[in-house]
């Protein structure tokens, strides 16, 4: 009768195995990521890193908003959940200086939907430091402090690294993730935007399996 037991036990433990091992999700180093040949510095070492690399005025970083904001709201104590902003042109720069301003400001919370709002719905272009101004001056920030703000040594050396950052991580388009500096995710690769983020999850796990 033990034996028995014992025999029904195992082949209970292989199936719940076999159930564990198909319920996994397969993602694989070239077909749903890719694997930067030189891994990119993060910010805090002690902390597995997601970074989405977007633009205010991307139509596809606009729907991945709700969707990545929604999971970040969820994430692990060991993990931190970083924006950075893409630029490869004179206006994409200039959202980027917005971005850091807010930072700067305190306001980044109060500002960050209604900049991507402006852009996508309201098809205001915010292409330069007067435009941004006045979008500014609704959450009680005056023009002197905005453009002060605006050409500070600290918003203008996190847009230069903030540059500098998406072209190690090699951008193809927004809204792209990369995980620790170290895999890139597109939704392309992925199959969609909530499936980066499937394979982010995939990828965190992988790391801190690999740190121990």
């Amino acid at each position: 009768m033990r034996v028995m037991a014992a025999i029904f036990a195992l082949m209970f433990s292989l199936a719940a195995c076999a159930d564990e091992q198909a319920a996994a999700p397969a993602f694989k180093e070239g077909t749903h990521y890719v694997e930067l040949d030189n891994p990119v510095r993060t910010k805090d070492p002690s902390k597995i890193e997601v970074t989405e690399v977007f633009w205010y005025g991307c139509g596809h970083c606009f729907q991945f908003e709700p969707i990545v904001h929604q999971w970040s709201e969820k994430l692990p104590a060991d993990v931190a959940f970083v924006r950075s902003p893409a630029m490869w042109n004179g206006a994409m720069e200039v959202h980027a200086h917005a971005f850091y301003v807010a930072k700067a400001l305190g306001i980044l919370d109060e500002v960050h939907q209604p900049l991507f709002n402006a852009l996508n719905l309201e098809r205001k272009r915010l292409a330069n430091v007067d435009e941004l101004a006045d979008f500014f001056a609704q959450y009680g920030v005056d023009k002197e402090t905005f453009e002060k703000t605006y050409k500070s040594f600290g918003v203008t050396s996190q847009v230069k690294q903030a540059d500098a950052r998406a072209r190690s991580y090699k951008i193809t388009g927004t809204p792209e993730v990369v995980v620790n500096g170290k895999y890139r995710i597109s939704a392309r690769m992925a199959g969609g935007q909530k499936q980066m983020l499937d394979v982010a999850d995939f990828l965190v796990a992988k790391i801190r399996d690999e740190q121990g």
